[in-house]
């Protein structure tokens, strides 16, 4: 059998190439260690948004704008609201959707997740959330603004394997430990939810996609 590596560096090769635009992004996020989601867990996740027709997101955690950029080319037709905190990335974020063209598409909502709910309402409903931002806070991110999905609306959520460390039982670091535990505990909570239907997807980092029980 083929060990994970090999396997998914075949599986990255049948994927077509990035615009110049997202390799350069790629190439700024590993030179300057800005975590954005591996090739086959947003490649993934985009052909969910296509198949579920979004026409309206929500993203929590806009790093550089990678995802929101991928998800704007990958639906055309789409609006994309997405949230970032950071000063320096938002800076970055916005020069790099100003240099794609998409502008019109996206709307930057700049501030911490947890506090700027208001600015978000405005905005929704929406029929899908991406939540990639601080791995700790999966479940106030999660129970903050999934109730501005529409009816058939779903929630993706990366890294919930988290380089496999959830299936750990011995981590030496304790920061590390203590965000696992997190991650684990919010894994549980997602997957036992009384209204919604979820399943783990082990590509990337580990991707949860949540659909709202009928």
């Amino acid at each position: 059998m083929l060990n994970n590596e090999k396997l998914q560096a075949y599986i990255d090769g049948l994927f077509a190439d990035r615009n110049d635009l997202f390799s350069e992004m790629e190439n700024y996020a590993s030179e300057h260690d800005v975590p954005i989601m591996e090739l086959a867990g947003i490649e993934t996740m985009l052909q969910l948004l296509r198949i579920h027709r979004s026409k309206r997101i929500l993203e929590v955690g806009t790093a550089i704008g990678y995802s929101a950029l991928r998800m704007a080319a990958a639906l055309p037709e789409a609006e994309i609201v997405t949230i970032e905190r950071d000063i320096e990335r938002i800076q970055t974020a916005k020069e790099f959707i100003e240099r794609s063209g998409k502008a019109e598409q996206i709307i930057l909502i700049e501030g911490d997740a947890l506090e700027v709910e208001e600015d978000v309402r405005r905005h929704g409903p929406f029929d899908a959330i991406f939540i990639d931002a601080a791995k700790g806070q999966y479940k106030k991110f999660f129970e903050l603004y999934a109730k501005y999905l529409t009816a058939e609306g779903m929630v993706v959520t990366d890294n919930v394997l988290f380089k496999g460390l959830v299936a750990e039982e011995e981590i030496e670091s304790k920061r590390t430990r203590n965000l696992v535990k997190k991650i684990a505990e919010f894994n549980q909570w997602l997957m036992s939810h009384s209204e919604y239907d979820s399943v783990i997807l082990p590509v990337g980092d580990g991707i949860a996609i949540s659909k709202k029980k009928r």
